[in-house]
């Protein structure tokens, strides 16, 4: 019996409605056998299902990603809640997380949603022209209307919901207007996902690549204003940010790239198929199909392949590194030159300097919080 579970599903393989020009997903599974695996089944969702409620006890955590989750049809979801209904021998907690582009949403999944209390995110990049020029749909046609539209209608139909924005490097050289414009339109929840290059490739060969100096400039810049609007009361929450305060209050960080090891995740395919993570789906990283394996046999296959563990050897710079509490070494996927072995962070050098120059504001932003909490 295990207190927590955490499950990401793609109910709809990497089938989507748009186009994006830096799909990491995309990337992933054209490198595999079987590139696309359809719509996931009611059989394999039952599987899923009851085979993780039968084993957790405490918290469940179901997210669901794509591809486009939301081109599974809304009816695959009521469905979903019933079978957890039915399969929660343990009463257990569960949580509902979203990604989605935004573009087929109506009232109907907004009022599910709101029902389910299910945590929505949804991928905006920033203004118009930024948005559109790499986020387009199978007609090559820009969605940042229709998106702006849908998030319209989270808001009314008040559904807890974040923006979920990929750093490239026009992303990273505007980031205040950006930042201007998501808080004008009272987006205050914001995570930003550093672009990755294709596998294999030799980083920045792409004009969308971000390269470490304008990951070094989104830093200081988001630092800047998201540090100024805490100082005079308009905190917003930033997911990087707002993490590295987790860490300062010795708390776990709530993303695995912050934690110095990857975590115990089963990411699920639409055939059943199961990965130990979002970034590595596949062929070699399969550790079992929840239609044949039980979690302790993933599990065992998981320790075989030394995932984890692999993880969990710092990089020789790191051993001696000031700021290894709070950077500790990032996302496996930018320690990951696929050499054979893990190195040292592709942004090293950057944190480096971000730490150093922000991290007086990081003690004073903590302080702030803390007072209010004391009040």
């Amino acid at each position: 019996m295990r207190s927590c579970v955490s499950i990401m599903l793609k109910p709809v393989s990497g089938m989507c409605n748009m186009r994006c020009s830096y799909c990491f997903y995309a990337d992933e599974t054209g490198k595999r056998e079987v590139p696309n695996y359809g719509l996931m089944s009611e059989a394999t969702l039952e599987h899923i299902l009851e085979k993780t409620l039968k084993e957790c006890s405490g918290w469940l955590t179901i997210a669901f990603q794509g591809g486009e989750p939301t081109l599974a049809g809304l009816g695959f979801y009521r469905n979903m809640t019933e079978i957890v209904r039915r399969c929660n021998v343990n009463q257990c907690r569960v949580e509902y997380a979203f990604q989605t582009n935004g573009l087929l949403l109506d009232r109907e999944w907004c009022r599910f949603f709101a029902e389910h209390r299910v945590l929505v995110g949804v991928s905006m990049d920033g203004m118009r022209e930024i948005h559109d020029a790499n986020r387009r749909d199978a007609a090559g046609r820009g969605t940042h209307a229709r998106v702006q539209k849908r998030l319209e209608l989270l808001k009314k139909h008040r559904v807890d919901f974040n923006i979920l924005t990929v750093l490239t490097p026009e992303i990273c050289d505007n980031y205040r207007a950006v930042y201007g414009y998501y808080r004008r339109n009272g987006w205050d929840y914001q995570q930003y996902i550093p672009c990755l290059d294709p596998i294999g490739e030799v980083r920045g060969g792409h004009p969308w690549s971000l390269t470490p100096e304008h990951y070094r400039n989104y830093l200081f810049t988001a630092f800047d204003c998201w540090f100024r609007d805490l100082q005079a009361g308009r905190k917003s929450y930033h997911g990087y940010f707002d993490n590295l305060l987790l860490l300062l209050n010795r708390q776990p960080p709530t993303v695995c790239g912050m934690s110095g090891t990857c975590g115990m995740e089963y990411v699920v395919e639409a055939d059943g198929s199961v990965y130990p993570c979002d970034f590595y789906m596949l062929d070699a990283y399969r550790i079992g199909n929840f239609n044949e394996d039980s979690l302790g046999e993933m599990d065992t296959r998981r320790k075989k392949i030394g995932f984890i563990e692999e993880s969990m050897i710092p990089a020789p710079q790191c051993r001696e590194c000031r700021w290894g509490q709070l950077c500790r070494g990032g996302c496996r996927r930018d320690r990951d030159f696929f050499t054979g072995r893990l190195q040292k962070n592709y942004y090293c050098e950057v944190y480096q300097e971000f730490f150093a120059a922000a991290y007086p504001g990081l003690i004073e932003a903590y302080r702030i919080i803390m007072n209010k909490v004391r009040a």
